[in-house]
């Protein structure tokens, strides 16, 4: 999945989020969710690809899915979670960011390559060790691109939608 992909589905999970009403929250579960700052939740939502990306340009690993994109950082992310708001944001945009590129490559028919998440314990057989900037061409034509640009074309309509709601509101003041 594209880094900016990961950006706007974390954005869209907190504009959910905020959007939910909290007294029916209350009704159902006993407690309210707590709002999360879009903000935090989509730092956690690029910092996977923003510690390996690098390490693997670099060539400290061979694969561009490594220590950042692996599970066993779930320790030290619940214990970020449960420090407050923000280190929940962030532990929640790390793992939508694991699991929608978890999907995307299942949804391209190699399941193996899920196997990242085990990182290092356990690699995907055969990794495409592709550089960020070529891995776009890669990726293009693969029948996840077509559901990314799917969620490109929703979140288009969202804005525009948007905009059209902000922009009758002001003309009715």
């Amino acid at each position: 999945m594209l880094f900016p992909t990961h950006l706007v589905a974390a954005a869209g999970l907190g504009r959910l989020v905020a959007n939910q009403p909290r007294e029916t929250d209350i009704a159902v579960t006993g407690r309210s969710w707590p709002a999360l700052s879009t903000g935090w939740l989509v730092l956690g939502a690029a910092l996977p690809d923003l510690l390996d990306k690098p390490l693997g340009l670099l060539e400290v690993t061979t694969l561009f899915h490594s220590i950042g994109h692996s599970v066993l950082l779930l320790p030290a992310v619940i214990l970020l979670a449960v420090r407050g708001k923000r280190g929940a944001a962030i532990a929640i945009g790390w793992a939508s960011h694991l699991m929608l590129d978890a999907v995307h490559v299942v949804i391209n028919g190699r399941p193996s390559d899920a196997l990242f998440l085990g990182w290092p314990v356990v690699v995907p057989p055969t990794p495409p060790a592709i550089p960020p900037g070529e891995f776009v061409w890669f990726y293009l034509g693969t029948p996840s691109s077509y559901v990314e640009a799917v969620l490109w074309v929703a979140v288009g309509a969202l804005v525009v939608r948007s905009l059209r709601t902000s922009s009758d509101a002001g003309e009715g003041a």
